[in-house]
């Protein structure tokens, strides 16, 4: 299983129910993808998905084996708010539950990913580079890999190569390993936005004798031209109470200034922030981070793609949608046709 994020957790951890062995590679330092965490001196910012909705009723049965771990976040009643911060539509929130993990985002897939931990074939910093057949046993398959280090290896013998990475990033990979044009030529019709998101801190708000910082909602979808959405991070559950905010760019924008010096990217987030909140006090802490493949705009059409006979799957949320669900559901039915 080549990725980590909420599709390829979902995926490996159905497989290995299913008793088949499951080694896991992930590129990056940690599980989630973009259900991902920022730590910082000031507390951590759920950076990525923000929240998770349930209407699935095979995704409602896995999160009630851990009801401990995800909470309903009411968010103060999300809002869609106009250019200028006043209000536009009221209490979206109340149409579905918002649930999050505890204490972040990221907890849910590190939950998930214990037990593939605990068996020894999980490799995070790996890159896959290329997939080719075994030179050893034909019919399988085997990977080479840039480990830490910057050392190139081999990993061998697998029978199925199941693939839960970005749509763009699955086409370079199966291009660079001569694989599956029929794979590609479905795949390069997806197109995933980028999203610029901003993370602000201000313990200031803290001091005694000080009035509330901002809006009294904790969280609105906004049509301003550089913002598509605003939370109150400390509004969530087991949250640290410094004031903060997660800021996240419009399509648009984030696309038009995507390749951006990060400081003017912070300036320019920064000054709609205000004219959306009113809140002009300077953060203690800003800090932005560039999502290439954040919101799919058009998706695959089917939940995963999978060939049998060569025993490779491709599978993700952009198969479906952008929801955490739509992870989850791609994940669990690829599994499914592979077990």
């Amino acid at each position: 299983m080549i990725g980590a994020g909420i599709s390829g957790l979902a995926c490996a951890r159905t497989l290995m129910q299913a008793g088949h062995e499951v080694t896991l590679l992930e590129k990056s330092r940690g599980y989630g993808g973009r259900m991902s965490c920022r730590s910082t001196p000031f507390g951590s910012f759920d950076h990525g998905a923000q929240y998770f909705t349930v209407r699935d009723p095979r995704f409602e049965r896995v999160l009630a084996l851990t009801p401990q771990l995800c909470r309903p976040w009411s968010a103060n009643a999300v809002r869609v708010l106009d250019p200028h911060g006043r209000v536009a539509e009221a209490a979206l929130s109340r149409r579905e539950p918002h649930w999050v993990p505890v204490p972040g985002m990221n907890a849910l897939a590190r939950h998930w990913a214990q037990p593939l931990a605990h068996t020894g074939r999980v490799h995070l910093e790996t890159r896959v580079t290329r997939i080719e057949r075994d030179a050893l046993q034909a019919a399988r398959w085997q990977l080479r890999i840039d480990a830490p280090g910057d050392s190139v290896q081999v990993l061998s013998g697998f029978d199925q190569v199941m693939l839960a990475i970005p749509n763009v990033q699955a086409v370079e990979l199966l291009r660079a390993s001569a694989l599956a044009a029929d794979f590609m030529e479905r795949i390069e019709q997806v197109r995933v936005d980028p999203c610029w998101t901003l993370m602000i801190a201000f313990p200031q708000a803290q001091q005694p004798g000080l009035p509330h910082l901002g809006p009294q909602w904790n969280a609105a979808l906004s049509t301003h031209h550089r913002i598509a959405w605003l939370s109150r991070e400390s509004s969530k559950p087991g949250r640290d109470p410094i004031e903060r905010w997660t800021v996240q760019a419009s399509a648009a924008w984030s696309d038009e200034h995507l390749n951006d010096d990060p400081q003017r990217v912070t300036a320019k987030l920064l000054k709609a922030f205000a004219e959306v909140t009113g809140i002009h006090a300077t953060p203690t802490h800003a800090q932005v981070h560039r999502w290439r493949y954040a919101k799919t705009q058009v998706p695959l059409g089917a939940s995963h793609l999978w060939d049998a006979r060569a025993g490779l799957g491709v599978c993700g949320d952009w198969c479906i949608g952008h929801r955490v669900e739509d992870g989850f559901v791609s994940g669990l039915e690829l599994a499914l046709a592979a077990a």
